[in-house]
């Protein structure tokens, strides 16, 4: 009972955290910084506990592929709200879940089916990362004007969503095994719930913003896992998760400054 409560407050602490953030600074913010390794941090960091090293290990290995499906599902879900914009609000979320849940699964389940190291996996990633930021660079940044108020109601939807998300997942490693579980920790966990909050408070615009921005922050997800895979059989559950926290969170650190740089360079240029 205490691990399940922990997995709730975790979780309901890392989706509020990102929602009011993408109110007060922006879609745009919120996208690069969901990049961190939030929701997959809390899955992995679980699985670790209740499944054992070795297995969280082979699971962060599939992990890597897993985001390849994560952003199988963003793009999937932004043509299909795009396709779907005059459509009333209630049919048109539903439609763009379900079409990005389908193939969410469709691109998980053929990875699953391939045995791959970690390198391999890596290096796959690292591929998807670039195809998407070319790809996702057409969709427009639109920022949120008018913000709402965090209701009783809207909080509990978004901790509802993300609890459930995690508490399912996690719950379902030990049975669908760690290619499975891994695939399925790349799952956008703090991201998903706030992408229908936005959704059903502003519109699809504001998420296809929030969607555009995310691979801009997927290397810090990328160096996590890959010091998970190595740092959790070496340092063991606690220390590793602080040291691949570490490796990200210098990541982010280092690419906001090189944004901002590059910003600051274009406009002395101008």
């Amino acid at each position: 009972m205490e691990l399940i409560l922990a997995k709730i407050a975790v979780s309901i602490g890392t989706v509020l955290g990102l929602s009011a953030l993408a109110e007060r600074a922006g879609p745009r913010v919120a996208g690069v910084l969901s990049g961190y390794p939030l929701g997959t941090a809390i899955l992995l960091y679980f699985i670790a506990i209740e499944q054992g090293i070795p297995f969280a290990s082979e699971s962060a290995v599939y992990a890597l592929p897993g985001l390849i499906a994560t952003l199988a599902f963003l793009f999937v879900y932004y043509l299909v709200s795009k396709r779907l914009v005059t459509m009333p609000i209630i049919p048109q979320v539903f439609l763009s879940s379900v079409s990005a849940f389908v193939i969410y699964l469709a691109v998980s389940w053929l990875f699953q089916l391939a045995s791959m190291s970690l390198t391999q996996a890596a290096i796959i990633l690292l591929i998807a990362m670039f195809g998407a930021l070319v790809l996702f660079r057409k969709i427009e940044n639109v920022r949120i004007l008018n913000r709402v108020r965090l209701t009783k109601r809207v909080v509990l939807l978004r901790a509802a969503l993300a609890a459930l998300i995690v508490l399912i997942i996690s719950g379902m490693a030990a049975w669908i095994g760690p290619r499975w579980a891994g695939l399925l920790s790349g799952f956008p966990v703090s991201l998903y719930p706030t992408m229908l909050i936005l959704h059903f408070t502003y519109g699809a615009e504001p998420v296809h913003t929030l969607i555009r921005n995310f691979p801009r922050g997927m290397g810090a997800l990328w160096v996590y896992i890959l010091a998970v895979t190595l740092g959790y059989p070496v340092l063991g559950i606690g220390l590793g998760t602080l040291v691949a926290f570490g490796v990200a969170t210098a990541y982010l650190v280092s690419y906001s400054t090189f944004v901002w740089m590059r910003q600051k360079s274009v406009q002395a240029g101008g």
